[in-house]
């Protein structure tokens, strides 16, 4: 497991649909060591903190093998590493073996992985395509975010140490699933709401689908 790519970007207003949309998704690779704070990394920047960026949401981290899948979907668009907004390009670590909770070291930092991306609007802006946000989610390739425990440096090529898995047990791909087509699993729904390393708002949303199918 490595570090392929580690990419930043600042935001920047666009035009999209006749509305200037600030926006950050635009990342591009950076050379040597960056680092790495509690809220994000130097030289990026999240532009709307209502629905990225937080202690929860500080790096957005993508699996490089997917983009093997998505250049054969979107076969005239050029895709670098970090086309999808993603802020860690990597390689070994896929949503359905990655466990909510997993804590992760990268150089002399430490994460712990908080919560697969749900994509919004920006998405659109960044393929110049609405109907983008739909095949992204429909993939079920999210990507995943990671909380900084420890600052540090990381850089192009640092291998990923992996360490205990949490008890939790359910992966990135298991809470997407309960998100979009496994909604009703209340078995899965009652372990998810109880996971620490989830971010409140998932708990509380699985909560009230709890709620709603016992009522």
């Amino acid at each position: 497991m490595k570090l392929i790519s580690v990419n930043v970007g600042l935001p920047r207003d666009v035009t999209w649909l006749g509305k200037v949309v600030r926006t950050s998704i635009w990342k591009s690779p950076v050379e040597g060591r960056i680092h790495v704070a509690k809220l994000n990394l130097d030289g990026d920047q999240q532009s709307d903190l209502s629905v990225h960026g937080g202690l929860d949401k500080a790096v957005y981290a993508y699996p490089a093998e997917h983009y093997s899948y998505w250049r054969k979907e979107l076969r005239d668009v050029d895709l670098p590493w970090g086309a999808f907004g993603e802020n860690f390009t990597t390689e070994g670590l896929l949503e359905g073996e990655l466990l909510v909770g997993d804590r992760l070291r990268v150089g002399s930092a430490e994460f712990t992985v908080t919560q697969p991306r749900m994509p919004c609007f920006k998405l659109g802006i960044r393929f110049d395509s609405p109907a983008m946000v739909k095949r992204f989610l429909q993939s079920k390739r999210a990507g995943f975010y990671l909380a900084v425990l420890r600052e540090g440096e990381v850089g192009a090529g640092d291998p990923i140490e992996r360490g205990t898995s949490p008890e939790s047990g359910l992966t990135v791909t298991d809470i997407v699933n309960l998100y979009t087509t496994d909604a009703e699993n209340q078995e899965l729904l009652r372990r998810a709401a109880e996971i620490p390393a989830l971010p409140e708002g998932w708990k509380e949303y699985f909560r009230k689908r709890l709620w709603k199918a016992d009522s």
